[in-house]
Parts: C-alpha cells; structure tokens; sequence
C-alpha cells in the first residue's frame, strides 16, 4: 500500500511533519550540497581552488529546512562559509563551482572565490569575509523590504563565533526598534574557527541574547530537517506579520575543519564520528523514507543524479576560461 503524506509525518515524528514529497526534496537539497562541497574538497587538494574555502559538510539541513519557508523575494546574505546557501536560493552549481576556481563563467566572473559571489537574480547578498558584516548588511535588505511596503524577509546567517561581535547587537537594536523583518540565524556549530563556544561566549543560550531588545528567538537542533522547518515557519510567519525580527539559534556541526586549512586539532576523531553515526542529517531523512516506504533504488537514482550534476560542474569549471585582465575594473563603480 503506496505511504500518505500524513503517514510520512508521524514516522518523521518531530514537531510539526513533513510531507513525502517536503521529506524527499529535502533529501535531493541536502545532498546535492553534501556531494557538491565534497567535490570542492577535491578540487582545492589538486589546486584547483586558491584562497580559503569553508565547506558547509554537516550543516545542510539548516539552510534547507529554512530554505522550505521562503518565498522568491526574501533575500539572504551569510558569511564566508556560504556554498550551501548559494545552491539553496536557485545559483546553479555549474555557476558556483566556477566561481570557486576563479573562472570568467563564475558568479563574480572569477574575482570572488569561495567566499565573496553573489546573485541579485536570486537574492542572494554574500558571501562575506569579515566576521559578523554581513549581519548589520542583512538589516539593511530588511529596511529594504519594509521600505518598499513588501512582506518580504531579510534572512541573516552568522555563526556562534560571530555572535559576539559588536556590529551584532547594534543590529539587534536597530532591528528592533524599527522592526525590520530580518531573521537572525545563528548557526552554531560549536567551534568558533578552532575555539569552542564554552570558552568564547558567557552566554551559552545564544538565542537569547536578542531579549534585552525584545527579539524573540528559538533553540533548535539544526541536525533535524523537520525541526529546522517547524521554527523557520514561526519566525517567517512572525516577520511577514510585522512583528519585527526574530533569532534561531541552529544547534548543528561541522564535519570539516574551520576551512580546508584547518587540521581541527582542537577536537577529538571520535567527537566527530559519533555526531557522524548519531546524528547526520542526511542519513536521518533518508531513515525516514525509508521506513514509510520509499524504495531504496529510488534513493540510489537521485543520488547517481546528484552525482552527474556535481561532476558536471566541475567539468565545466575546470574547462571555462579564466577572466581576462580587464575584468579588474569591471563592477568597481556602481554608475548611476
């Protein structure tokens, strides 16, 4: 007997449920991000990819729970470890990946990286590299929003080590105060570069340090599709009311060190494999699946597909030109 929607939830069994088909489009998302971040690994090992380069292997079910709750309109803008982001909002990984290598057919013509590409089309904002920036930017497309007389949200992504930034709370206030549909999300993967949380922050409850400004916000397990889901509705449905900005506090986990660099010394082999066998987001979805029903074959395909898609990327990287010369005073100067 072919499973019901309704069945799919209640195997999911956290908080509100996930169709099949929420469940199954969740599962292609995240791994499509796992097996492209993969890929960008690769690369970097065989010099492909220069400067610095965080890989977002562990964190998918955030961005793709979040991603679920929003419309075309809302904008998002994230730091430097940004890949999952980008393919989330439409950018296409053919684009991404060539951005990474430094080619003209990439989304900043090959001047960005890993860390600075962005997309208007796609209302994607950055990519940023200074710590915590992009959070009072990510306020800005929020006024942005309320100015025009739009319901549209202004989603800002920052980590626990960024949380501590001044220009953080100076965006809570003004947040706040002006009521700016932004959604603060803290994704807080433990470390803060090779530094853990415990020891960088006096506030352990990261998401409430919006209170003294009367930011609500909410604790979540960002291992969890289903429960990233849940919490973005809420905040979502909060800004689009007028009711001001709202903080998610992601409980999630990095796999890979801080970037590619990072020999992540700081932490045990066996820390990470029992977050590994415990609580991977994507094995976690691909239980629930399968345990209401859905062929593991059927699993197998779309990965096979995944696997095409990131592979042709970076064919398609690695044989797209690299920018010419020129190309360093294009896009300096925005002319009126």
């Amino acid at each position: 007997m072919e499973t019901t929607s309704e069945q799919v939830g209640a195997v999911g069994g956290n908080g509100p449920s996930l169709t099949r088909e929420q469940f199954l489009s969740a599962y292609h998302d995240m791994l499509l991000i796992r097996r492209f971040e993969e890929k960008a690994g690769q690369l970097y090992g065989m010099g492909l990819i220069g400067g610095f380069c965080h890989l977002y292997i562990g964190q998918e079910a955030v961005v793709v729970g979040l991603q679920m709750c929003l419309k075309d309109g809302d904008k998002l803008i994230t730091s430097y470890r940004d890949h999952g982001q980008m393919l989330v909002s439409g950018m296409t990984p053919r684009g991404v990946m060539a951005e990474l290598t430094g080619r003209a057919t990439g989304y900043s013509h090959g001047k960005g990286g890993s860390m600075h590409m962005f997309s208007r089309e796609k209302n994607f904002y950055g990519g940023h590299g200074i710590v915590g920036a992009q959070v009072a930017l990510g306020i800005g497309l929020a006024f942005a929003n309320k100015y025009r007389g739009t319901d549209e949200v202004a989603v800002a992504y920052f980590g626990d080590g960024a949380a501590g930034q001044g220009q953080v709370y100076e965006s809570f206030n003004l947040a706040a105060l002006h009521k700016l549909p932004c959604i603060f999300v803290i994704e807080n993967n433990k470390y803060g570069m090779g530094t853990a949380i415990e020891r960088a922050s006096a506030s352990h409850d990261l998401y409430r340090n919006g209170e003294p400004w009367g930011i609500p916000g909410l604790q979540v397990d960002g291992m969890d599709v289903a429960a990233v889901h849940a919490a973005a509705a809420l905040a979502v449905a909060h800004c689009r009311a007028g009711k001001g900005p709202f903080i998610l506090e992601m409980m999630t986990y990095r796999y890979r060190g801080h970037s590619m660099s990072d020999p992540a010394k700081y932490r045990t082999r066996e820390e990470v494999d029992h977050v590994r066998k415990t609580r991977d987001p994507i094995e976690h979805v691909k239980h629930i699946l399968l345990d209401a029903g859905v062929e593991e074959a059927a699993l197998k395909a779309m990965e096979a597909e995944i696997k095409a898609v990131v592979n042709d990327s970076a064919e398609f990287a690695q044989t797209s030109p690299e920018p010419d010369p020129s190309e360093l005073y294009t896009d300096v100067v925005l002319e009126a």
